[in-house]
């Protein structure tokens, strides 16, 4: 198989976790300039689905994938975002919504594994990491984010670890799962740490789109009751026109980058 990613990506094959019983293979993007120093650290963001993240040819569409690594390394090389290292993890195939839900929905009678899913990046995945490569460590220099099921874990996976992740990604995210039990789960939590939260929806996505509108436009104003600002900490879009599909989320991707990971002001 031909390899499509830009810049430097380093591949990790089949990391085994002992919390899931699944393998999962890694892909770390590594910024313009790494190897020119020894001790400049980095940023770090994870991203589920990693299949379809850097590389056409194993995405779950063939040849349609979020074009990561082309967005970050024109960014980074015309100053409009901080170099940032991008860890790419692919999913787990058919065990993949077990371990991007939180709990199981009835209409399903299934899923339910994400806590074990954050148990393996949180406690083996990011460890790893952090020793394999120059990053900044604390949550607010970690992101975390996905598409549909990998927006709604990454939201879960904020509440369970907010001292790990400060920075999200939460594009189309999958709210509707077990009744909207997310923005159940949010409206409860407590946590003083705000993450700075990119979030969007297109307008056109699955057969009822107004209601994948309408559960975003929720957890957005659920976000600005509990502090978030618009703007500032929150980022929210409405992609006219866009669908549930790799094509929609490439095209969110450079603007999310910029967001969550801006130049530093001096």
């Amino acid at each position: 198989m031909c390899s499509l990613t830009v810049g430097d990506v380093r591949h990790h094959s089949t990391y085994r976790s002992r919390f899931l019983g699944t393998h999962h293979d890694v892909l770390v993007y590594l910024p313009p300039g790494y190897d020119d120093t020894e001790d400049r650290r980095y940023p770090v963001l994870y991203l589920h689905d990693g299949q379809n993240v850097f590389d056409g040819e194993t995405a779950f569409i063939r040849g349609q994938e979020w074009e990561v690594d082309e967005s970050a390394e024109r960014l980074i090389r015309a100053r409009a975002m901080q170099p940032v290292i991008i860890v790419a993890v692919h999913n787990a195939g058919d065990a993949r919504i077990d371990e991007y839900t939180p709990s199981p929905d009835p209409g399903l009678s299934r899923g339910g594994n994400a806590i074990n899913y954050g148990r393996f990046l949180v406690e083996e995945l990011k460890p790893f990491i952090d020793r394999e490569y120059r990053t900044w460590r604390a949550a607010r220099n970690t992101g975390l984010g996905g598409s549909s099921l990998g927006g709604l874990v990454s939201l879960f996976l904020w509440n369970e670890y907010p001292h790990v992740f400060g920075r999200l990604a939460i594009m189309s995210p999958s709210l509707w799962w077990d009744r909207r039990v997310i923005l159940r789960t949010l409206e409860q939590s407590n946590h003083p740490q705000r993450p700075k939260i990119w979030l969007d929806v297109g307008t056109c996505e699955s057969d009822s789109p107004e209601v994948s509108v309408r559960d975003a436009r929720l957890l957005k104003e659920l976000l600005l009751r509990k502090g978030w600002r618009e703007g500032h900490d929150l980022r929210y879009l409405e992609a006219q026109g866009d669908g549930h599909n790799e094509l929609a989320w490439a095209r969110r991707v450079p603007p999310m980058l910029r967001f969550l990971f801006p130049l530093p002001t001096r």
